[in-house]
């Protein structure tokens, strides 16, 4: 007998059934810089035109996936939230530069053709796309039954962004005396799923269905929480002519903390002095700590503690940037200040 596609887990009926219902998630996060393309093998965007002009472009790029959080979302068969986490954690990367989000694509890796399960994934990247203001210009999906258990799948993606070359916040001109602005997160976002889990499963052995009552919410709601993306905050503040030049670096606090992440675009010879009373960490990470008993360090290590996004001002603009970042509706906080490294 003969053997075909679909006896080795590949039906293609059901992966066009898939593709069929992409393009509608496509099209509403596009604007008339994307380029119709039908039947072509990728996306088409324009740089300049319909408004849009550079004088030095620079395009920044960032990759990442979601990590062990697509364990959580397998639990709770809850499949709509992690495509906006695979945005921001692309996108908050490429803002660090003071880049504008152009575009994004995704890939998507399966055991099996399952329509239902793509659709929801790609609902969530489209919807990430339309808040951070970028294209989702087309993507990739993998049948792979030999490599994946049913059941499990994997998810990655990318943004391409825009920045006038001299106009690159890379954290060159951070100096001494530059303050620490923190941008709250809106929880774990996307890092340290593995201690979460071990956390929450292993070791307290709750579902994700279990109650937490001082969180007012399940588990699954809790740490399925998508990651905030912060493209119209950033855009905002970049936008004031007379602010721009004031903001001197931005962190995207991930995985390594506050600490980690703010100091790798330290110049030489400056460190970095955080005070943690300068904001009140929100209930769902001291509800973590005491469940897993985890250490403070530890928890400042692994986990952003209620800042997801940072930004090194002048000492002169400080009030300047807050009024503006609370006008926009965020509750930012002077939380830190850089000073010359001891000894230098």
């Amino acid at each position: 007998m003969a053997i075909s596609y679909k006896d080795s887990g590949v039906d293609l009926d059901s992966y066009a059934e898939a593709m069929g219902r992409i393009p509608a998630l496509l099209q509403r996060t596009q604007s008339a810089r994307v380029m119709p393309l039908n039947g072509g093998f990728a996306g088409l965007f324009r740089l300049f035109g319909e408004g849009h002009s550079y004088r030095d472009p620079v395009l920044v790029s960032g990759s990442d996936g979601v990590g062990t959080k697509l364990k959580v979302a397998i639990l709770a068969r809850c499949y709509d939230t992690v495509g906006t986490d695979l945005v921001a954690m692309c996108v908050n990367d490429c803002l660090c530069l003071g880049a504008e989000p152009l575009f994004f694509l995704d890939y998507l890796a399966l055991p099996k053709d399952d329509p239902d399960l793509v659709a929801s994934l790609v609902q969530g990247v489209s919807d990430g796309c339309v808040e951070a203001g970028a294209a989702l210009l087309g993507g990739e999906t993998a049948i792979m039954p030999d490599l994946y258990s049913p059941g499990e799948f994997d998810m990655a993606g990318f943004c391409v962004a825009v920045v006038e070359r001299d106009e690159i916040i890379d954290g060159n001109q951070i100096q001494d005396g530059d303050v620490l602005i923190g941008i709250p997160s809106n929880g774990f976002h996307s890092n340290g799923y593995s201690l979460v889990r071990k956390v929450v499963f292993d070791h307290a052995g709750l579902s994700v269905d279990s109650e937490v009552a001082e969180l007012g919410a399940t588990v699954g709601e809790v740490l399925l929480k998508p990651t905030r993306i912060y493209s119209k905050l950033v855009s905002e503040l970049l936008g004031d002519k007379e602010l721009k030049p004031q903001v001197t670096g931005i962190a995207h606090i991930t995985g390594g903390g506050l600490d980690e992440n703010v100091s790798r675009i330290l110049p030489n010879g400056l460190e970095l002095n955080v005070d943690r009373s300068a904001w009140t960490v929100p209930p769902v990470f001291d509800w973590l700590q005491k469940l897993g008993d985890v250490d403070t360090e530890e928890m400042f290590r692994v986990f952003n503690m209620g800042i997801g996004l940072s930004l090194l001002v002048r000492p002169e603009a400080v009030d300047a940037v807050l009024k503006k970042l609370r006008d926009a509706g965020d509750d930012a906080k002077v939380i830190g200040q850089v000073s010359r490294s001891t000894g230098t």
